[in-house]
């Protein structure tokens, strides 16, 4: 939707949980000197101004990132996202979040390469200006992240990671979204690929990881963070997940004292609450 401009949303719980699950799988990624190549299909504008222009409409940032920077009790793999994002933030001010292109860009190594689509013209406009500097190892195109995926598979040295993490805010993202992965594992069965999804009382919100765990697949795992109780007015985003197909063997249990920390921390009433789930191939029809 070129409505949508995820400035609006920068810092928030979801930003949080997708960065944190992002550095991981990047972190495992590079524990193998063969190099990837790490795909990004909605990348936004790459950096995010937090003290002036759309995050200051809804301050969402405030209940998300705002709320780790003072902790000193941090658990090791958010204080390493805290520290990128601190890189950005040399002050004590917060002014500036990174969206996921940027926090690629710093954990890729120089052999590695960066592919992020965007299809918003405005968007895409900043995310090439904020990547102008990164030479030929990122590359950064004007296009519908679907068909960009489509075309970008497989990678040619055949180690890759795709984020996928549309807005939602069309229906059809909910059908896309299975759909491209059906046809990337064809194309790459062996890529890992991360989902990020809100978590809303939609009916299409409802039954997103059903289709998901229904994707022919070896291994999968799926992670959600809820920050409160739904809206009794159905309306609202109450928290958001992360779906893996292929995930590292390491991810779950990097993830396991990540979970109940966030959902302490970033909840905002008795609502909150973490899934941590995994499962091998496609879950069985009911």
């Amino acid at each position: 939707m070129l409505s949508y401009r995820h400035a609006f949303h920068a810092g928030n719980h979801a930003d949080v949980l997708k960065h944190i699950v992002l550095m991981q799988l990047l972190d495992y990624f590079n524990q193998k000197d063969k190099p990837y190549w790490a795909i990004d299909t909605h990348a936004g504008a790459g950096l995010y101004a937090l003290d002036t222009g759309y995050a200051q409409k809804n301050a969402e940032y405030q209940s998300g990132i705002s709320r780790l920077l003072p902790r000193d009790d941090l658990p090791v793999s958010i204080a390493a996202y805290i520290s990128l994002v601190r890189q950005l933030n040399p002050t004590e001010t917060l002014s500036v979040y990174p969206g996921s292109p940027w926090i690629a860009q710093q954990l890729l190594r120089e052999h590695d390469q960066l592919r992020l689509f965007e299809l918003h013209p405005t968007d895409s406009q900043l995310l090439g200006a904020n990547f102008a500097d990164a030479g030929r190892r990122v590359k950064v195109q004007n296009i519908d992240g679907f068909a960009g995926l489509k075309a970008a598979l497989p990678p040619a040295p055949r180690r890759g990671l795709v984020l996928i993490d549309p807005s939602y805010e069309e229906k059809q993202d909910y059908q896309r979204v299975p759909s491209a992965l059906k046809n990337a594992l064809k194309r790459f069965a062996t890529g890992t690929y991360a989902v990020w999804y809100p978590l809303l009382q939609r009916h299409e919100a409802q039954h997103f990881t059903a289709a998901l765990k229904n994707i022919p697949v070896n291994t999968w795992l799926n992670v959600s963070l809820t920050v409160r109780t739904p809206n009794a007015d159905g309306f609202g985003m109450y928290g958001s997940g992360m779906f893996i197909l292929n995930p590292p063997w390491t991810l779950r249990s990097g993830l396991q004292d990540v979970m109940p920390y966030l959902g302490k921390v970033l909840g905002q009433d008795s609502g909150a609450g973490f899934v941590l789930e995994g499962g091998d191939g496609p879950a069985p029809r009911s």
